[in-house]
This record gives C-alpha cells, structure tokens and sequence, in this order.
C-alpha cells in the first residue's frame, strides 16, 4: 500500500467546500500531515470530527506538541504524552504513527534522552521520528547511533528532503522564505522499518518538483517490491500545488506498479490542472 498526501488538508488554492474540508481533501489524498497537532493537543471532539469526515483507510500522521519535543526536549512528558494519545484514539486505525520532530538543536549527544523516552512510551502506537541536527546526516557514526536507537523501538527515521529546494537560489518570496525555514540536510534513502516516511519539497516549478523527485519514485516501487507501505508527503513553498502533485507522484507510481490500489475519486473534480 503507498500512501501519499500533503502538509496540510485545507489551502485556498485547493477545490474545497467551506465546511468538512478534510472530507473532501479525503477525496483526493489517503493520508495527511497532522501539523496542527504541534501547536496544542487537539480536542476529543476535534479528533472525533477528523475520524467522521475520513475513511477507516486513511493515514494521519500526527506530530507531538511541541511541549513534548521542544520545550520539555522530551523530558518528564509522561502526563502530556498519556494525555496526546488520549485525544488522538477517536483515529483508530487511521493514526498511522505519532510524528517526533525534534528541533535542530537535538544533537547526537542527546540520544540517551531519546533512547529513554522511546523505551517508555505507551505500547501500541507507531513511533517514528524526524532530526535536523546536521551530524545525524553528516556524520556515519552519528546515523548508526540513531539507527540503532530508532531499530530498538521498532521506529522510523522521517527524512525532509529538501534538496530540490536548495538546488538552486530561490525566485519567489515562498522560495525565499522556504529556504529560511527547511532544514538544509543530506538526503536519506534508508528505511529502517515496513513504514518509512518521506517528506519532499520541491519548488515552485512543478517541472523542477517532478523531476527532483525521479530518485524517490525509483525508491517507492523499490520499498512496494520490498512488500513496505511507504508514506510520501508533498510539498512546495506555498503548497498550492501540492494536492495535485500528490496524486501525480501516485499516478507515476502507479505506471510501475500495476497493482497498486487506486486513490479516491475526487468529490470537487476540478482543481486547478497541472498536467
């Protein structure tokens, strides 16, 4: 099974009617990044809302608050952690993994903290984890750790490729500012588990998105020859295309593996065209 979808599941740019739009980005996309999670633990009823508007096939990845992963550096979390996975059980079986993206200043040096908080948390749940300290990527030895790491709690590694984006100076104020925001780090291809995730930037060029991501299709037919259920994210600097790039990466995969299940058929069918 491929899973794709976007950083988000509402955009202006996006064919959406005004109520119940995660319904109908669920038309369109099988899974979603759940950034708002980041910010606050969401409501039961929220959560609940999410659940009625999605199919039980859809994924959710949903990020840890940030006073677990960055203010707290994963630290005496135990109440907030029970507390987040209480909120978020109304998903079921449509929370794919529980998203820890920790700040850049996580070095190799804080992977005991990591280890620890790993080996403590609730069974049941599927853990994967994104870094954008520097050594992680440039360092072997540093990666080893955290593979290791990572392997001992059955967890994913979440890379951001953001190479397309930094490939070249940016042209638009969302280039410019993506380039001030993404982590600028060394691609990663390896998955540690049966779900790897991978989050993508492109450019605001849908051509240079499509073809920096030619590596990433090889590597998705080659985890579904694996028997994996990988997990692609989408995205550009404004990311008002990334709806339909989404479901083209989908579509291209889709050309190599005949067998693939097919997306949902659009409720709001015409968006912007790309291609």
């Amino acid at each position: 099974m491929l899973y794709v979808g976007c950083a988000q599941w509402t955009h202006p740019a996006w064919p959406q009617p005004s109520r119940e739009k995660l319904r109908s980005y669920a038309s369109w996309c099988n899974a979603v990044e759940s950034n708002t999670t980041f910010y606050a633990t969401p409501s039961a009823s929220s959560v609940a809302s999410w659940a009625a508007q999605t199919p039980p096939d859809f994924r959710f990845v949903v990020k840890l608050p940030q006073v677990i992963t960055h203010e707290r550096r994963l630290t005496n979390t135990d109440a907030e952690l029970r507390a987040f996975l209480d909120a978020i059980e109304p998903l079921g079986p449509r929370n794919h993994a529980v998203w820890i993206q920790l700040p850049a200043a996580f070095s190799p040096t804080d992977l005991g903290t990591l280890a620890a908080f790993l080996h403590k948390a609730p069974a049941g749940y599927r853990y994967a984890v994104e870094v954008r300290h520097r050594d992680f990527f440039d360092d072997p030895q540093a990666a080893a750790n955290l593979e290791r790491v990572l392997a001992r709690a059955d967890a994913e590694w979440i890379p951001f490729d953001t190479g397309t984006l930094f490939s070249r100076r940016p042209t638009s104020f969302a280039e410019r500012d993506a380039w001030m925001k993404k982590p600028r780090v060394a691609r990663r291809t390896r998955a540690l588990t049966a779900h790897p995730i991978v989050r993508y930037i492109g450019r605001d060029s849908v051509a240079e998105t499509i073809e920096g991501w030619a590596y990433l299709v090889d590597l998705v037919v080659h985890w579904l020859s694996e028997g994996r259920s990988p997990t692609v994210f989408l995205h550009t600097p404004d990311n008002a295309e990334s709806l339909n790039l989404a479901r083209h990466f989908h579509t291209t995969i889709a050309k190599s593996v005949p067998t693939l299940a097919p997306l949902p058929t659009p409720t709001n069918p015409d968006p912007p065209t790309l291609f």
